[in-house]
Order: C-alpha cells, then structure tokens, then sequence
C-alpha cells in the first residue's frame, strides 16, 4: 500500500438510531419532573431507545452497513468499534459485528473511552492505515445507554439515548477532501470518579464486596462534568485546528459530543465563535455517548448543514477523562439520516 504513509481519508458514513421514540413529555408521565424543565437543563426534547432484546451490536451492524454502502465498500481490512456498552462484558462485540456484516476473519476490537470513545477509534484506525497494516477500516461509535441507566433516576434517563454511527476509512493523500489532519487525544486518570460505573470491575470483584443496586448504574456529577467538558474540548480544538494550520475563524463547522446543548453553547463562547457553526442534533437523539460524534456528522450532511470543502473540527469530551478532536476537509459522500427504516425490528 504505497498511500498508507499519507494519510487516512473518510469514505463513507452512516448512522443508525432505533426506531422507539421517548419524548419528554412520555418521560414526564412517569416521572416527577416539568417536560420544560428538561428541554431548559439539557436541550433534549427526545431520544431514541432500542427494545426489549436489542442491543448495541444490533445497532453497530446497521451503521456499519450504511457506512459500506456509502464508500462503495463490500469488504474492509479492520474493524474498530467503539462503545462502553457491550454486548457482554467478555469478549468484544466488534468480532459479532465483523461476522455479521460478512467481513470475514479481519482483525476487529473494541475500543473503550465513553464518549471520546469514536476520535480515539479515528486515532487508532488512522495508525493502522499509516503503519500499512490495514488498507481500509470499519470505525463504528456504538452505545445504549438506556441499559445502564437506574430507572428511578429521571435525570440520567432524560438526558441519554442509544444509537450508531460509522465511516469507513482508506489510505490516501494528506492534501485531499476528508483526510483527518490535526489529531489531539487526552486523558486525566485523577478525575475518573467524576463519572462511570462503580460496580462490576475486577476491583470491586476481587474485593469480595457485595455489590449495591446502585452500584450497577451509570452516574455522573454533572456540575464538574460540564466545567470539565468545555474547559478540555475548548482546548482541544485550538491545538487541533492550529495543528492543521486553521484560524478558528476558518473552520466552518464545529461537530461535537452532542452531551448538553448548554455545554455546546459554552464551548463556542469560549472559542470565540459563533454558536451557528456547531452542527446540533441533540434536540432529537440526546446523548449518545460513542454514537454522538458520526450520528451528528450523519445528520448534519443528510441535512445540508455539512458540505463538500467544509472545514470541520470534531472533538469529544468523556470518561476517563478522556476528551479529543480530529480537522478534516469534508469530503463528497453519499449518506442517508440516520433513522432511516430499521432492518432488524428487534431494534
């Protein structure tokens, strides 16, 4: 592969929610709290959740095949998926998905940085097309949140949805429409606490602990997750588009962790920018952790708001800490929405 030294270009997209919709006014019905009040807080006035039996590689599987269909491609070289909600905690869903999409016995993994979780398997795929060791690849971002969530708990349930998105990476040339530029990844270990899971790793199970209802359900104090959030995608973004040799002023649109449109809000002021330019769909899907990033490009090119010779900055914000952002000039794709008809009715 004599262009796998240059760069990694995006090929095709695709995205994937399921098709049950949960409005704010279904959640206000059996819960204590103003339909308004959610939509003020987080501007989310619905997401979409999968049913009874489905699952996060059910959802991985459609956005893989539209993004496929979008490059062209029957076949890729490598899978990387990306999600913090597994099918099963042991093995990795991405080998189920690669086998469900008939690609054959190729390398295929997951990748877990909640949801900065899609520009960290960007990273990854981008080196393994830069060290020759794939030609294509399959990144999916891929989460359910709606499984992980306390159902008592009418915050978190009112700010997260579940869904899918994927491009298809090849090896090209730097100076070409859709090749990533500027990548900047981050982590701060010290502040993992500030949201996750508490129950069910190796440290509580080979602490002989018992493990609390509560313990089993996704939390987040979410005061010092919004500081955090705009403080470290803010930042992220600078040195991104610097690294790529683009003012601020430049980048067409900004696509972000689409967590809370306060936080979107937050990160243009901060910027120095002007909020118009980030694509916003959270309105519609709310957060979908892993999924957030290619379900808002999806949605912002099916709708016109993203557009061939764009400049655009992604960038994420999650767990771990983790948080991070890719520059690329946006290429001429075929892609459909991402709620088109479902092909699985387990969804």
């Amino acid at each position: 592969m004599s262009e796998a030294a240059g760069a990694a270009v995006v090929a095709g997209l695709g995205g994937r929610v399921p098709p049950t919709v949960l409005t704010n006014r279904d959640l206000v019905a059996s819960l204590d709290i103003d339909e308004e009040w959610i939509h003020s807080r987080t501007g989310i006035r619905q997401r979409h959740v999968i049913a009874p039996g489905g699952s996060t590689g059910d959802l991985a599987v459609e956005a893989g095949r539209r993004a496929l269909a979008s490059a062209g491609a029957e076949r890729v070289d490598a899978l990387v998926l990306a999600t913090s909600t597994p099918d099963r905690l042991c093995p990795a869903t991405a080998p189920e998905v690669a086998d469900r999409l008939g690609l054959g016995a190729i390398p295929a993994f997951d990748v877990a940085a909640v949801c900065t979780g899609f520009i960290y398997a960007l990273a990854t795929a981008g080196g393994l097309i830069a060290a020759g060791t794939a030609g294509t690849v399959l990144v999916i971002g891929a989460d359910t949140f709606s499984t992980i969530l306390d159902p008592a708990d009418h915050r978190m349930r009112a700010v997260f949805g579940d869904g899918a998105g994927a491009v298809v990476l090849r090896p090209g040339r730097a100076g070409e429409q859709g090749a990533l530029l500027g990548i900047g990844l981050g982590s701060d270990g010290s502040r993992s606490d500030l949201l996750g899971i508490p129950g069910g790793g190796s440290r509580q199970r080979s602490a002989g602990l018992p493990t609390r209802a509560e313990d089993v359900y996704f939390t987040m104090q979410g005061r010092a997750v919004f500081h955090e959030a705009v403080l470290r995608m803010a930042a992220s973004i600078r040195e991104t588009a610097e690294r790529a040799g683009w003012p601020l002023e430049d980048v067409d649109r900004f696509v972000l962790h689409q967590a809370n449109a306060r936080i979107l809000a937050a990160v243009a002021t901060r910027l120095g920018v002007p909020v118009e330019r980030f694509v916003r769909h959270i309105d519609r899907v709310g957060n979908t952790a892993a999924a957030s990033v290619p379900l808002a490009l999806a949605d912002g090119v099916a709708g016109g708001r993203i557009r061939p010779g764009h400049r655009v900055v992604l960038a994420s914000f999650g767990g771990g800490l983790t948080w991070g952002s890719v520059a690329l000039v946006w290429p001429r794709l075929d892609a459909s929405a991402p709620d088109g008809p479902a092909e699985h009715s387990h969804l």
